[in-house]
């Protein structure tokens, strides 16, 4: 049994430091003294209001300190009462897990059954051709539905690029696919992948990938930022699921056209002409302006879509199967999709997530639930439509 080693830690805050903390009530249970849980295993659920944006002013004192570790100077910054729980072993060093010889483990809860995969590539007939690089979710199955969800040689929910809008080489933009990952597994139903400091961006982080009641998979992302090597001032972080050969590659969310803002919010089909090409739709209230470079690469992050979404979660439909992925409006995530991420056939059904005005040693969270289960009747568009968005409300209200 490997358990990891409580990390040194040091307080490292900037007074009235503003930061947007939890979704729901998290931010206002904090800021009126009121205790909560994050989900887990024996915590009670706080995912009500995910439609709410709170603003939590922290207040803390500025010790530094500078401690020496494996020949390296690290930062560390302590948890305080306004840091969020920790949830994954990064954060908690009591937390047990072990560490497999293969490249994967097969998770097994309710209906689904989900195979986790590091960096490494695998060749045997679980994993037939599964290609380096792409962790995360190699496969996810559902009782109703044997075949794989995702491109075999891919992967869905991978954690793929780490950025700060500057033009770099695609081994630093893909960093995380290529940099030291290894894999944990904390229980038959639940397994994290553990990055080291990367090379180039120094970003320690952990991934928590856990299956929960009903076909939902909940995916916390933590990590702390160790050294100062974003040039912009802000943290961008992506992920991709590329879908395998879905029946429509239109995605489906509640928004407005991004030209309209006295429109009712409605059902929007997103749809993409190509890569690239109008394949972001922000929040309603997401102003926010991240510098970057012209000639910056990767065309999915910065270029925008002529819709903004008004609740933050959208789906698809593959071999009857309704998939969700559903977000905190505090994390104002950017939803992102490709036609043809994964391939001809194959689209990339992607979200985004961006911290600005990070601190060395400050340790970030983002939580996010995806929703795997049968439509009752795909062909009708408008009952599969209320029928996820029911059932995402209640996940929600929980």
């Amino acid at each position: 049994m490997n358990r990891r080693r409580a990390n040194p830690r040091a307080v490292a805050r900037a007074s009235n430091q503003s930061e947007v903390l939890g979704p729901f009530r998290l931010a206002a249970e904090k800021a009126n003294g009121h205790s909560h849980n994050l989900l887990g295993p024996g915590r009670k659920s706080c995912w009500r209001g995910w439609s709410k944006i709170e603003l939590f002013i922290s207040k803390a004192v500025l010790p530094l300190c500078i401690l020496s570790a494996v020949g390296l100077d690290r930062l560390y910054a302590g948890a305080t009462s306004d840091e969020p729980p920790p949830r994954t072993s990064l954060a908690d060093p009591k937390m047990r897990f072990t560490v497999p010889d293969k490249p994967y483990v097969v998770l097994r809860h309710g209906p689904l059954e989900a195979v986790v995969v590091d960096n490494r590539a695998v060749e045997d007939n679980l994993l037939p051709g599964h290609r380096a690089g792409y962790h995360g979710l190699a496969s996810l199955k559902h009782a109703k539905q044997p075949r794989n969800l995702f491109v075999p040689s891919y992967a869905g929910l991978n954690f793929e690029h780490i950025h700060d809008g500057t033009v770099q080489d695609n081994q630093v933009l893909f960093e995380p696919r290529n940099a030291p990952i290894q894999l944990r597994l904390i229980d038959g139903s639940t397994a994290e992948l553990y990055q080291p400091p990367t090379p180039h961006w120094g970003l320690e982080s952990c991934l928590r990938y856990q299956l929960l009641d009903e076909g939902v998979i909940e995916l916390t992302f933590e990590c702390v930022p160790r050294r100062d090597a974003f040039k912009h001032g802000y943290i961008g972080l992506f992920w991709a699921s590329y879908i395998h050969q879905p029946e429509s590659l239109v995605i489906r969310f509640i928004g407005c056209p991004s030209d309209d803002a006295k429109c009712a919010p409605s059902w929007i089909r997103g749809v993409t002409p190509s890569h690239g090409e109008l394949p972001t739709h922000l929040a309603l209230d997401d102003e926010r302006d991240f510098e970057h470079d012209a000639a910056f690469p990767l065309t999915l992050v910065f270029n925008r879509s002529r819709h903004r979404y008004a609740e933050p979660w959208y789906f698809g439909l593959c071999r009857g199967m309704a998939f969700a992925q559903i977000f905190r409006a505090s994390d104002q995530v950017r939803l992102s999709q490709s036609p043809s991420g994964g391939g001809t056939g194959n689209p990339a059904w992607d979200f985004q997530w961006f911290i600005p005005h990070y601190r060395v040693g400050q340790r970030y969270q983002l939580v996010m639930r995806a929703l795997y289960r049968p439509a009752t009747n795909p062909a009708n568009e408008t009952a599969t439509r209320e029928e996820v968005r029911e059932a995402i409300r209640q996940i929600t209200s929980r």
